[in-house]
């Protein structure tokens, strides 16, 4: 029987919900609201937060000083093709875990796990000993092979709840059918599963576009991305907040557009396994 709530309640709650939000979106306001100050106003005490002269030269400096569109095509590519390379080897991997598991999968699953817990820098010498030696350093294919391994433990598991989120008897038909592994795969299971691998997709563009250590120490320029474009305006004499803010908006606002436009497919996909 569902339980009656107050209108006081209610607002008590949205106000809540609405202070939450605030919070967490304040940095990102502050952020894009520095971005159009000039460096004396960015560093300004007290901070102006509306009332100050608007100005667009810090983007002209950074798009001037920095090729953006260089380093934006990089982290599409890397972002998408790790991405898409994970879902290529997990989608096979999550089908074996979730309709034909043995008495160690469920130890195989928490040591894929276990491996997000070492400390990135720990393997960061041999990954740059065998990049260097096969030629992989500061391009985008060393980029998209290292996040690929590094995301691969999220995307199992969270195409492994997916999966075990639907019936096995559906599988058997499409076996009793005559289907063979591959089109039992890609034409049974991977449509029905299209909220859970829509909604992992989504998050592990996140996560590679967001990812700056091995950006950073596995890239000089070539395949330098948007993490590598912000930690330029970082530099020995200090930290030009302005500039600096203006290259992160412009760092952030295409994953800001792509999950906005995407947050209803992402919930429902997080919703839909046994990832709650």
């Amino acid at each position: 029987m569902a339980r009656n709530v107050t209108t006081r309640r209610k607002v008590v709650m949205t106000a809540i919900a609405w202070l939450l939000a605030i919070l967490i979106f304040f940095p990102i306001l502050w952020m894009f609201l520095t971005s159009f100050k000039s460096e004396a106003d960015a560093i300004a005490s007290p901070p102006q937060f509306l009332f100050f002269h608007w100005t667009t030269e810090n983007y002209t400096e950074v798009q001037s000083r920095s090729d953006y569109f260089h380093h934006f095509l990089n982290s599409v590519v890397i972002a998408f093709g790790s991405t898409f390379l994970g879902l290529l080897i997990a989608i096979p991997a999550a089908w074996a875990m979730a309709f034909s598991p043995t008495k160690r999968t469920k130890d195989v699953l928490m040591w894929m796990l276990s491996t997000k817990m070492m400390p990135p820098v720990g393997a960061l010498i041999p990954i740059y000993l065998m990049f260097r030696n096969t030629g992989l350093l500061d391009s985008r294919a060393g980029l998209v092979v290292v996040l690929t391994l590094i995301d691969l433990p999220i995307i199992v598991w969270m195409l492994y709840t997916y999966f075990k989120e639907i019936p096995g008897e559906i599988l058997e038909a499409a076996r009793m059918d005559g289907a063979s592994l591959m089109k039992e795969i890609i034409y049974v299971l991977t449509p029905m599963a299209v909220p859970g691998i829509a909604s992992t997709l989504l998050l592990n563009i996140i996560l590679a576009w967001n990812e700056a250590f091995w950006t950073l120490n596995l890239t000089a320029s070539n395949a330098a991305p948007l993490t590598a474009f912000i930690a330029s305006y970082s530099s020995p004499e200090g930290l030009f907040y302005a500039k600096l803010s203006a290259a992160s908006t412009m760092a952030i606002a295409p994953i800001l557009i792509l999950g906005w436009f995407s947050q209803k497919q992402l919930v429902r996909g997080l919703t839909f396994g046994a990832v709650k």
